[in-house]
C-alpha cells in the first residue's frame, strides 16, 4: 500500500529546503555567466599571455570531478593561515558560499566553451557585410554576433543548466541541506529510501522541465524565421463562364 501521508509529508519538507537548492542554483549561475565572459574573452584573445591561461582553466575544471574542486575549496582552503587571516575567510568559512563558488567556478569552465562554439558559429560573411555598412565594434555585437551567437549557444547551454541544478546535490556533502541533504536526513530517520528519493527526483523534474521549457521560449524569441507561419489563402481559379 502507499503511504500518501507520508510522501505528502516527505514533499512538504523537502519543498521547504527548495528555497536553498534554487538559491544555489540561481548564484552559481549568474556568478558562472559572469565569469565565462571573461574567459571567453581571454581564450579568444590573439595574445598567448591571456589564451593560455584560459585554456589551462577551462582544461582544469572540466578535467576534474566537481566533488573534489568542492571539497578543495571547503576543506582544502582552511588549512592555510594566510587564508584564514584574510577578508577571505569570511567568504570561505561558510558552507553556503563554498558551494556557491565551487558550482560558479566549475560551470564558468563549460560555459565558456558553450559561448565560444556560438561566436565560432556567426558566420563570417554577416560581420563582414556588417563592417561595409559601417556598423561600429559595439553595434556590430549587439545586433550581429551576440543574437546569432546565443541562438547557436541555448541548446547546449540549457543542457549545462540542468546538469548545475543536479549538480546542487552534491551540496548536502559539506552541510548545506538542500532538497537532496533534507532527504538524506529523513531516510536516516526513517529508513525508507525508495518513497524519500522519488519525491526528491519528483522536484528535480520539475525544476528541469520548466528550464527546458524556459529555455525554448528563449530560443524561439530569437529565432523568428523558424515560427510557424499561418499558410497563405490558396486564390481560387476564376470560373470560365
Amino acid at each position: 500500500m502507499i503511504d500518501f501521508a507520508f510522501l505528502s509529508d516527505t514533499l512538504l519538507k523537502l519543498l521547504a529546503a527548495l528555497p536553498t537548492t534554487l538559491g544555489l542554483f540561481f548564484l552559481s549561475l549568474l556568478f558562472g555567466g559572469l565569469f565565462s565572459l571573461l574567459i571567453v574573452w581571454m581564450r579568444v584573445s590573439p595574445y598567448r599571455v591571456l589564451s593560455y591561461p584560459a585554456r589551462f582553466y577551462i582544461m582544469l575544471f572540466r578535467g576534474s570531478p566537481l566533488l573534489i574542486q568542492m571539497f578543495l575549496i571547503y576543506y582544502g582552503l582552511g588549512q592555510f593561515g594566510a587564508i584564514r587571516d584574510s577578508f577571505l575567510w569570511v567568504v570561505l568559512r561558510e558552507p553556503y558560499d563554498c558551494v556557491v563558488i565551487s558550482l560558479a567556478l566549475c560551470t564558468a569552465g563549460y560555459t565558456a566553451e558553450i559561448i565560444r562554439g556560438g561566436l565560432l558559429a556567426v558566420p563570417p560573411g554577416q560581420i563582414e557585410a556588417a563592417m561595409a555598412c559601417g556598423m561600429s565594434r559595439w553595434m556590430r555585437l549587439r545586433r550581429i554576433i551576440a543574437p546569432i551567437a546565443l541562438r547557436q549557444c541555448l541548446p547546449a547551454y540549457s543542457t549545462e543548466a540542468i546538469l548545475l541544478v543536479k549538480s546542487t546535490a552534491l551540496a548536502s556533502l559539506v552541510t548545506v541541506w538542500d532538497v537532496t541533504g533534507v532527504a538524506q536526513q529523513i531516510i536516516q530517520r526513517t529508513y525508507r529510501t525508495m518513497e524519500v528519493f522519488v519525491c526528491a527526483a519528483a522536484i528535480y523534474l520539475v525544476l528541469n522541465f520548466l528550464i527546458l521549457r524556459a529555455v525554448a521560449l528563449l530560443e524561439k524569441k530569437l529565432s523568428p524565421h523558424l515560427r510557424e507561419r499561418p499558410l497563405a489563402p490558396v486564390a481560387k481559379p476564376a470560373i470560365e463562364s
